[in-house]
């Protein structure tokens, strides 16, 4: 189906809905932040082409030439909603700022189009209510890397429609994705169950009960995961994970999987996030 999608801001999907002949619209603040989202798409194809034609480069550059010519970009996202059936935010974890976001754009988009957010710690119902199209409002929840991973979380909330639904369910496997749905509960299903673990690691590490290199190792050999809970907190970023746990314990405080990690509020204090300021639980070069 020729659904053409409107990416508010640095949508995750872009260019996998391209791939798979959807008309795409990449929305950012500046022309300059949008410059560099369709270097990195253009990159990022050239690599998936480099694999999928390497028989044939000839038709590997026509894949990228033609997912390119289906993403055009604005910086004025009111000014493109209207043509649109389904925009799909992906902007910072912020309610306040989601909201005004889609309020403003519920004014602009047609009667038909679907909203839906990429949060990943926001409760869904709580950014549809500032919009007048609740029952088509829903969760399309991505994981890095698009491309590559082929989970996509469609997340109901009380007031989704069935037809909303099951036009998101049918999107996401256009886009070569494999749906789950959840309803609209803090963390959906994998970082409801990925975020705690993460979380016990560290207290098992703070009670001294093992170090963080076995812990590590012993999640990979044991578990079979490709790393270890504190590869991954600091891959993820800590300030990302204080940030999800922070809203979960305000929202159940009770909740002994929610309460604070002295350990971690005390790295993010000192700006000790993770891989991208070189330090967090282990320190890289």
């Amino acid at each position: 189906s020729d659904l053409p999608v409107l990416a508010v801001l640095p949508c995750p999907g872009p260019q996998v809905a391209a791939a798979t002949g959807h008309t795409v619209v990449l929305v950012d603040q500046t022309e300059d932040i949008l410059a560099k989202s369709k270097k990195g798409i253009e990159e990022s194809l050239r690599k998936v082409a480099k694999k999928k034609f390497a028989e044939n480069p000839k038709a590997g550059d026509e894949f990228v030439e033609k997912t390119l010519s289906s993403i055009s970009t604005s910086t004025d996202a009111a000014s493109v909603v209207h043509s649109t059936d389904l925009v799909v935010e992906a902007i910072v974890e912020n309610l306040k700022v989601k909201s005004e976001l889609f309020t403003r754009l519920d004014k602009f988009a047609s009667e038909h189009t679907i909203f839906a957010s990429n949060t990943s710690s926001l409760q869904i119902t709580n950014i549809a209510n500032a919009t007048t199209r609740q029952d088509r409002f829903a969760g399309l929840h991505f994981f890095n890397p698009v491309p590559l991973m082929k989970l996509v979380e469609v997340i109901k909330t009380p007031m989704t429609s069935q037809k909303t639904y099951e036009s998101l369910i049918d999107f996401t496997k256009a886009l070569g994705k494999h749906p789950v749905s959840c309803k609209d509960t803090p963390g959906f299903i994998v970082n409801r169950l990925l975020v705690p673990y993460l979380l016990e690691a560290v207290r098992l590490y703070e009670r001294g009960d093992a170090s963080k290199e076995d812990i590590d190792t012993a999640m990979k050999l044991g578990a079979g995961y490709p790393m270890g809970p504190f590869e991954l907190l600091d891959y993820v970023g800590l300030d990302t994970t204080k940030f999800i746990l922070d809203g979960w314990y305000e929202m159940d405080a009770k909740n002994p999987l929610f309460q604070p990690i002295p350990s971690l509020n005390k790295l993010v204090a000192e700006n000790k996030l993770g891989k991208k300021t070189g330090e967090g639980y282990y320190k890289y070069k």
